[in-house]
């Protein structure tokens, strides 16, 4: 006679799994274990491979054929709850109930009463089952028994079905608990310990990332396509393969590699990242809204916004310094430099420029047979109000001198900036056209700053750089604006009148001389 409790074959019967089409999935850890990652966000919502936790829970039901799924969410419910919404992008129905967090399961289905009726799925949303779930569903249909649950190496997996009897959900505490031998109304069904990961630590965290991308994990749906050999990228990401040097790598939606930056590993890039040039990033996880500065080398880390943890030490550093790691999510920038300052300066800059005058003048006259200024249309920051009631920017036209020279060609601009269309300080100003094709969310963050006259992508940009690295530099830029930083800005704008290269005609290219 064979025990309840004993491990049963495989069977290809889903004779009451078809019936059954609803789950409970508990999402209510406090994760104080994994602070300070969970100081701003729920452990259900973490990513791992480019998706939160409770995801790849859902992603698993939803495979298995479930509809109806009851949340149990605690710490940052409201957050939960507009991540995953009502579940239709899977082809699910989620309705939600709040705990004081990590309660005992049993009790909190029992306080809902009739809310679950029939046998039901019991997972949990924070932590990682990276076995093949709705196989093991198919498979819990053997055991004879109340309920079946998942035995990895004598622990409870966290996934189990429940389908007559008392109600007992002990399996689903946090933390895991051991089995029950001795239960024999419950059934176990092992799966291999390796591919639960119930990430109680910052160190295995890291690992579960680099685990997902290496497919040691193979119940986990990898986001994004194959864009090289062993290079994932997500929707509207732009990287290029020669940026991984070795191992495999996955980038998550909308962001921005430099082409100069060095990936080597098994690195994890997630949604809304940016990595400046020459950036080293080596076995390690890049958490969305992270900025990640020029030059800097990060390895074996977790890096949240200006947060880098060490993964081999433990220890937690945060960077204050904007130009080395930065947070993309969370604007530190105060308005800078009011409006009437910069056009009174802009105004008395003007003065300052007359004696540059004749001098562009006198190199604008061998052109002066085509006219002695060019005109060009930019979008600036006045702002007009359009017929649904919102503030655009107004176009401009902006005069330069029709001479090589770039410190002279600039000189009419500060009548822009006298008349408010620019400031002194700001994002470089762009083209209508160029400014209305700015689609992403990283992008348009650049419209937090105002168009100026200079700034770091005007100082220190190439002009001839990619528009690409120019945007990037916008971007950073606009996100930690200061007016300490302003001011150096501009001190630098006026110091450029003495260097050289302000002087000195760039390249001749065909068709703009």
């Amino acid at each position: 006679m064979v025990p309840a409790n004993a491990v049963q074959p495989f069977s290809n019967s889903l004779s009451w799994v078809i019936d059954m089409d609803q789950a409970v999935l508990f999402a209510d850890r406090l994760g104080s274990e994994l602070i300070p990652l969970t100081e701003r966000t729920s452990v259900a919502l973490l990513p791992v491979a480019g998706k939160p936790m409770i995801e790849h829970a859902l992603e698993s039901l939803a495979k298995a054929g479930i509809k109806r799924i009851l949340v149990v969410v605690s710490p940052f419910a409201d957050e939960v709850q507009r991540v995953i919404g009502d579940g239709t992008r899977w082809g699910l129905r989620l309705t939600y109930t709040l705990t004081r967090g990590e309660e005992d399961p049993t009790a909190v289905i029992e306080r809902l009463g009739t809310r679950l009726d029939g046998p039901i799925v019991a997972l949990r949303g924070d932590l990682i089952h990276g076995f093949d779930v709705p196989a093991w569903i198919s498979a819990a249909e053997t055991p004879p028994a109340d309920s079946v649950w998942a035995d990895a190496d004598g622990v409870s997996a966290a996934c189990g079905i429940h389908r007559a009897g008392a109600l007992d959900l002990t399996p689903l505490s946090w933390p895991p608990t051991r089995r029950e031998a001795s239960a024999t109304q419950t059934a176990w069904i092992p799966v291999a310990a390796e591919q639960v990961r119930t990430v109680q630590s910052l160190a295995e965290y890291h690992q579960v990332n680099l685990d997902a991308i290496a497919k040691r994990l193979p119940g986990l749906i990898l986001p994004g396509r194959q864009a090289a050999f062993g290079l994932t990228l997500g929707r509207g990401s732009r990287v290029s393969p020669r940026s991984l040097k070795q191992g495999v790598c996955l980038v998550g939606a909308r962001c921005r590699i430099a082409p100069d930056a060095e990936l080597t590993g098994e690195v994890v890039i997630s949604d809304d990242v940016i990595v400046d040039r020459r950036a080293t990033i080596n076995s390690s996880v890049i958490l969305p809204h992270t900025y990640v500065g020029e030059l800097v080398e990060i390895t074996n880390a977790i890096v949240s916004a200006n947060t880098m943890i060490r993964v081999d030490s433990g220890a937690v550093l945060q960077v204050t310094d904007a130009c080395l790691l930065a947070d993309l999510k969370q604007a530190t920038l105060s308005g800078g430099i009011a409006d009437p300052v910069h056009r009174l300066l802009g105004t008395l800059g003007l003065i300052l420029s007359l004696p540059l005058w004749p001098i562009a003048a006198l190199a604008a006259l061998p052109n002066r047979d085509r006219g002695w200024f060019d005109s060009i249309t930019l979008r600036g920051n006045k702002r007009d109000i359009d017929a649904f009631g919102q503030a655009t920017r107004r176009n401009f036209v902006a005069r330069e001198w029709r001479t090589r020279v770039p410190i002279l060609r600039a000189l009419p601009r500060l009548l822009a900036v006298a008349s408010g269309d620019l400031r002194l300080v700001g994002v470089t100003p762009l083209s209508p056209e160029a400014a209305d094709g700015l689609g992403d969310d990283w992008e348009r963050i650049r419209e937090e700053a105002p168009a100026g006259l200079v700034g770091p992508t005007q100082l220190d940009v190439p002009m001839d750089a990619p528009f690409e690295e120019k945007l990037m530099s916008d971007v950073f830029y606009a996100r930690q604006r200061r007016i300490g930083r302003d001011l150096v800005y501009l001190l630098r704008g006026l110091l450029a009148i003495l260097r050289p290269a302000s002087w000195r005609p760039p390249p001749r290219r065909p068709g703009l001389d």
